[in-house]
């Protein structure tokens, strides 16, 4: 049980892959994880602040490319 506690600990599985328009079974590219970070961090520069759910989806999108990179 210990090994697999992250994927206890992620809320809603596949919300990401329905947001990003990914079908199931399919990886989400990398390339598209950090160009989707890139835009919404620019989006949120400066005085601007991004929304609700645009904060929730660049975390996601921050997770996925971290736990990504756990596998290395």
């Amino acid at each position: 049980m210990a090994e697999k506690w992250i994927q206890g600990a992620i809320k809603k599985p596949g919300a990401l892959r329905e947001k990003m328009g990914v079908k199931e079974g399919e990886k989400i590219p990398k390339g598209e994880i950090s160009s989707k970070i890139s835009q919404l961090q620019k989006e949120g520069e400066g005085e601007k602040k991004l929304n609700a759910p645009k904060r929730a989806l660049l975390k996601q999108l921050v997770l996925a490319r971290t736990l990504g990179e756990m596998n290395k």
